[in-house]
């Protein structure tokens, strides 16, 4: 045991995960030349390079790839038998908890999560990251503790629960034409769209129903998050299609208003996706089980604005 050093394993880890001497180090609170020094010492007892370089980056060997599975776990577990005993109530815990959302359900649910965080939990930090990677691997290390959203196929192993189903709305600024007298088909068709897409598509299943009922319609501009086309309409005479959770929420903070869109869209599932070896985990139970009362809660009724209504 004396030449057994498992904090080479944790190096390892890291340095599999970022594939960077500099960014392991960082993740690991070391000095680039410790971390350096470290992956020595792993070559030295794997015998092998572990990483190499290509062009401006490094790059994991065929050993090292077969064995990062097994590390990653290794590392895992050895963490959880370490820890500490994890206090079971809301006011004794003291963590950082990772929520993966779209913008949208920010003005939704994060600021009332924030309160209740606040109220019930106050050693909680809530940390709000993007939607992009969905990845199980994420959820399988705590990386992400929670994902909120429309989930696609995470695999057997995640578990997922739905929070509520979400209809659609069209979003105009409140000085708009649009938010006065109904808006048929012909006026929304006509109307300037702004779109919502992180990867700038100007096209989106909405044109293909538009189509269907004869019209198309003109994006003129491309925006990549729900808060920015809220923004944009507010201050235009576009429209918007939102979910109308988030078409709610925003009303209540920005002067725009909301309009049943005139065509016959289909509702989305919203759940909370989190992996199994969290289950009995107090603070994840604590979580969830927010998450989900927030969700059933009534939604208030939006704050009045000035300008047209």
């Amino acid at each position: 045991m004396a030449d057994l050093d498992l904090n080479l394993l944790v190096a390892l880890d890291a340095l599999l995960r970022e594939g960077s001497v500099a960014r392991a180090a960082d993740r690991l609170g070391l000095s680039a030349p410790a971390m350096s020094r470290t992956l020595t010492r792993i070559r030295t007892a794997l015998g092998d390079p572990v990483l190499v370089r290509a062009g401006r980056g490094l790059v994991p060997t065929p050993r090292a790839l077969a064995l990062q599975e097994q590390v990653r776990a290794v590392v895992r577990e050895a963490t959880a038998l370490l820890a500490p005993g994890t206090p079971t109530a809301p006011e004794a815990l003291t963590r950082t908890l990772t929520l993966r959302v779209n913008d949208g359900v920010i003005p939704l649910l994060g600021t009332a999560l924030h309160q209740r965080a606040r109220a019930e939990a106050p050693g909680v930090t809530l940390r709000f990251v993007p939607e992009g990677a969905e990845d199980v691997e994420s959820l399988r290390d705590g990386e992400v503790d929670l994902d909120i959203g429309v989930q696609g196929a995470l695999g057997p192993e995640i578990r997922v629960q739905k929070l509520g189903e979400e209809s659609f709305m069209c979003l105009v600024g409140r000085a708009s034409p649009l938010a006065r007298g109904r808006l048929t088909l012909e006026r929304f068709a006509r109307a300037e769209h702004v779109g919502v897409s992180r990867r700038g598509k100007l096209r989106t299943p909405l044109d293909d129903v538009l189509e269907q009922h004869g019209h198309t319609r003109r994006v003129t501009a491309v925006v990549p998050n729900l808060l920015a086309a809220a923004a944009f309409v507010a201050e235009t005479e576009a429209v918007t299609v939102v979910n109308g959770g988030f078409a709610r929420a925003v009303a209540a903070l920005m002067p725009v208003k909301e309009r049943p869109v005139p065509l016959p869209l289909p509702r989305v599932t919203v759940a909370q996706a989190w992996h199994p070896r969290f289950d009995h985990d107090p603070a994840h139970v604590w979580l969830r089980r927010t998450v989900k009362a927030l969700c059933e809660a009534p939604v208030r009724p939006p704050k009045k604005h000035g300008g047209a209504t």
